[in-house]
């Protein structure tokens, strides 16, 4: 392997550079996973070539026993690993150990903390594990030949880990890539067969490629033989064994392997299909949301393998996009291993198989919410958000998805989304026919809002919704277990048998009591509202402002605003008056006209205020008050 032209030295690339500081110091603790990282790497090429020769099988040349091959020289205090995969170009070379090319990179690093424990969790999600290298080495060189080059246009990448790296030509006879890591001296324990084989054992026997190192002496006697190679691991893929003959710790390593992520799952599916269709499948719910969750262009989806061997990442077809979260493997033994992704959005046994795979991942969020509550909050805080969009894209699941859903309600603490629908039915008031929600720009708005006095005085529990997304869900779910929804804040509120007769009769009689005041506020007020109407839904507040049962809720409107459409002019709302409100007493015997207009302008925009809406004049409502208020001084 002798250069023969091109030497280069580059720059990393800033972000690069950055990750490559952050890997080394956030990640020493761990440093042992630079192993689990290069052979996961390793793996990755030879599952891409195995993949490409199904087309092209020339590539394979006359080397058709994948492996990958550990060799360690303890003088030089070198440790090598080489694998017989798709290899790299010097063009890839550079792409791929120069630069970090992901979408959302800035906002990841954005998201670091400077705390040690959460970056290195943060970094694992990011999925940079060719960078871990340099914590134990101080110089890294990297050998490779594309399968479908020639030997002599290999590549030589090397760095010692600062803001430059050299790239090379050369020639190289074997395809694929060699890792060389210069341990740095007081990492020379990893220049130890035992500590590797360890580490192998530990991290990667469930990689379906065979991990080879020259074989140990096994007594004192055998020192002088000469060693041959060995195979470390199991080299079984690990979805294809029996569940009882899997550990959970070798569960948690393998979705370490196949999500590239650095942190244990929150819980595990593993499955076999046999029958019009036959596929075993493996899914994962990770622990924390990746950085880039909210990027829903960004590539998800499941590896999909076909008779054991691999043909994408990625495959997103097999799940919604609101389940975009969830990591793991697909391997079916009726696909065609010549299959496309064009191919699998028309292919009729996909959707088949999307169905039992999305149904699957909902039970196993349902068996974690009810046999482990504490990890199903711990879900729900990193993924609720994503789950909420189920309803809309997932109409067949949507009685499901609504169970797994968790809220703020009047009688959780605070602000914590904890409640499921089914816990709200289970306290619901006799004679109770609806689950009531509030919809707010925030938590504190939704809490606080006037609309809930009518129900905080009869002990009524609402739902508070207070996400950006929770007016658009709502619009989506009528019902759920025969129970349908109420705005509070939206059309007549009719509390049904949770009101008497007498009650009712009282509100009829005080609507008509005040019949000449809701006529002057209608002329006063005139196209600023729909209509004014006397409410019994306050007790404390003099006013509010109420939704038409059809109109587009004020939260709805702001995000579609916020997102560039264009909207016809805001609905007009209804102006609901508190009868017994001292306020209201007051206007209603009002007889000038001025001090009139200015206390029933005061009101409404009052009310507008208390829904978390901005008031178009708010110097017109400040002078109306300052002179209000300067009218009561003494």
């Amino acid at each position: 392997m002798n250069a023969t032209s091109q030497k280069e030295t580059m720059g990393f690339q800033s972000e690069a550079k950055q990750l490559l500081h952050l890997m080394i110091h956030s990640l020493y603790s761990n440093k042992e996973i630079f192993l689990r990282e290069l052979i996961s790497n390793a793996a990755d090429a030879i599952d891409k070539l195995r993949f490409t020769a199904l087309s092209h099988p020339e590539l394979i040349e006359d080397d058709a026993d994948y492996s990958i091959r550990i060799d360690i020289d303890d003088k030089a205090r070198t440790v090598s690993i080489t694998d017989n995969g798709i290899g790299m170009s010097r063009e890839s070379a550079i792409e791929h150990l120069g630069t970090i090319a992901k979408s959302g990179t800035a906002d990841f690093l954005k998201n670091l903390t400077g705390d040690q424990y959460k970056d290195a969790q943060l970094i694992g999600q990011f999925g940079v594990g060719f960078y871990s290298s340099f914590i134990v080495a101080d110089r890294v060189v990297v050998e490779s030949r594309a399968a479908d080059l020639p030997a002599e246009q290999a590549v030589r990448w090397s760095s010692v880990g600062d803001a430059e790296f050299d790239v090379e030509t050369i020639t190289r006879q074997a395809r694929g890539t060699t890792v060389t890591l210069h341990l740095k001296v007081e990492e020379k324990e990893f220049a130890d067969s035992w500590r590797l084989r360890t580490i192998v054992k530990k991290y990667a026997d469930h990689v379906s490629v065979p991990v080879i190192m020259k074989s140990e002496p096994i007594s004192d006697d055998d020192q002088d033989a000469e060693p041959g190679d060995e195979v470390v691991n199991t080299a079984k893929a690990l979805w294809t064994r029996s569940r009882s003959e899997i550990t959970d710790d070798e569960y948690k390593e393998f979705y370490k392997h196949v999500a590239h992520d650095f942190t244990d799952p929150m819980t595990w599916s593993h499955n076999r299909v046999e029958g019009k269709l036959d596929y075993t499948s493996l899914i994962y719910v990770p622990a924390r949301a990746p950085f880039d969750l909210w990027q829903r262009e960004a590539p998800k989806g499941l590896k999909l393998y076909v008779q054991r061997v691999f043909i994408m990442d990625e495959a997103e077809q097999f799940l919604p996009l609101y389940l975009r979260f969830v990591k793991g493997v697909i391997d079916s033994n009726d696909l065609s291993l010549n299959v496309s992704r064009e191919i699998l959005q028309k292919d009729p046994a996909i959707e088949s198989m999307r169905s039992a795979l999305t149904k699957r991942v909902l039970d196993t969020l349902e068996k974690l919410a009810s046999n482990e509550p504490e990890s199903y909050q711990k879900f729900w805080d990193e993924f609720g958000q994503v789950m909420k969009e189920g309803p809309a894209e997932d109409h067949a699941n949507k009685e499901k998805i609504a169970g797994l859903l968790r809220f703020a309600t009047t009688a959780s603490n605070g602000r914590v989304q904890n409640q499921s629908l089914s816990d709200y039915i289970g306290r619901m008031k006799e004679g109770q026919d609806k689950i009531f929600y509030v919809a707010a720009e925030n938590y504190n708005t939704a809490a606080n809002s006037p609309h809930l006095e009518v129900f905080k005085k009869k002990g009524i529990e609402v739902i508070l919704l207070h996400d950006r997304i929770d007016e658009w869900l709502m619009s989506h779910l009528a019902e759920f277990d025969g129970k349908s929804f109420q705005d509070v804040a939206r059309g007549n509120l009719d509390l049904g048998d949770l009101e008497d007769e007498e009650e009712k009769a009282q509100q009829e009689k005080v609507g008509k009591d005040f019949s000449n005041l809701i006529k002057r506020l209608s002329d006063t007020l005139g196209d600023d509202v729909e209509e004014v109407r006397v409410t019994h839904r306050l007790t404390d507040s003099p006013a509010c402002l109420v939704i038409n049962e059809d109109d587009m809720g004020v939260q709805m409107r702001r995000i579609l605003e916020a997102s560039g459409q264009k909207l016809p002019d805001g609905n007009k709302r209804i102006f609901e008056i508190n009868p017994t409100h001292p306020l209201v007493a007051k206007l209603n015997g009002e007889t000038d006209e001025g001090r009139f207009k200015d206390l029933a302008m005061i009101l409404y925009d009052q009310a507008m205020l208390a829904e978390g809406s901005q008031l178009d004049e708010p110097a017109s409502f400040v002078h109306r008050l300052n002179k209000l208020l300067m009218e009561m001084a003494p």
